[in-house]
């Protein structure tokens, strides 16, 4: 398909039109949000860290939203060693049905909109969603800094959850493993290396990581290049195809996306995946804390 084509599809599926599962987005703007807010079955989901240290004039809430912070609800946990990882399916499904979300729920996720690293959180989030099986799930583009400058409404405390049974259906292919990382090194499937340049280079590391370098033969696509802080927006489908060309990926080629946790890499994930339409993207949430734990395992 030509780059022109694909461009236009994706701008035609990112168009948020209502709250239906068929007109469901990856992303939705704050206007649209402040019109859907009280909806049945849109779900705010508030996931920003440190609220309570915030001086929101008291009223630090988005109305009606639900709130599971980032850092803290249990998003991620630490799985044999490796830190960042997806909890157990039974346990980030009760940690999501805690929050009175089922099956039929679109779930609107609301970070702070600081900056890419920060935003990672809501991706993250969004990717777990996903590889839940729930595809009725977006983004509040440029969060809250978003809905606040357009002047939505804010209230004291968040709602009440009424816990629910939330359904789950496990979509593997979008969960790379080391084995699969392992894999693509001898089939030459495409790496991703969504960390800063220095970290890409074996110039700086993550404390998490054993060793500095790359995953042999991986691309560096430094997550911030996917969001502007500036404006408090996710790239646009033709920036984030000229990003993938850019690294010599083509627009539906298999490809594994990889960071230090799975934290950066689910900005990487989310803007191959769903903003730019490549389905054969996979996200490594083991990443390069996983991969480098063994000495065995070659590192550029």
């Amino acid at each position: 398909m030509r780059l022109t084509a694909l461009v236009t599809a994706a701008v035609l599926a990112l168009t948020p039109v209502a709250s239906f599962a068929s007109d469901v987005t990856p992303l939705v703007t704050a206007e649209w949000l402040k019109a859907h807010a009280g909806d049945p079955n849109v779900v705010i989901l508030d996931i920003r860290d440190k609220v309570a240290e915030t001086d929101l004039g008291g009223l630090p809430y988005i109305a009606n939203a639900v709130v599971a912070p980032y850092g803290s609800a249990g998003w991620r946990t630490e799985v044999d060693g490796v830190p960042g990882q997806i909890p157990p399916v039974e346990q980030i499904a009760g940690l999501i049905g805690g929050l009175g979300i089922d099956g039929d729920d679109h779930v609107v996720i609301v970070p702070w909109g600081t900056d890419s690293s920060e935003f990672g959180g809501a991706t993250r989030v969004y990717w777990t969603f996903k590889y839940l099986g729930h595809d009725e799930v977006s983004i509040l583009d440029g969060g809250w800094r978003q809905y606040d400058a357009q002047g939505g409404e804010r209230v004291a405390e968040p709602a009440a959850a009424e816990p629910v049974t939330f359904p789950y259906e496990v979509q593997p292919a979008l969960r790379a493993t080391t084995a699969d990382v392992e894999a693509a090194l001898a089939s030459g499937r495409a790496l991703i290396d969504g960390r800063p340049a220095e970290q890409y280079l074996g110039q700086a590391k993550s404390p998490v990581v054993r060793i500095e370098g790359t995953i042999p033969g991986a691309q560096n696509l430094p997550h911030s290049k996917f969001y502007s802080a500036d404006f408090a927006s996710f790239a646009q489908p033709e920036t984030v195809l000229a990003l993938a060309q850019s690294v010599g990926l083509d627009a539906d080629e298999a490809n594994i996306v990889f960071c230090n946790t799975g934290h950066w890499a689910s900005i990487a994930w989310f803007a191959l995946h769903e903003i730019g339409g490549n389905k054969n993207t996979a996200m490594y949430d083991g990443s390069m804390a996983e991969w480098a734990a063994d000495p065995a395992r070659p590192i550029q």
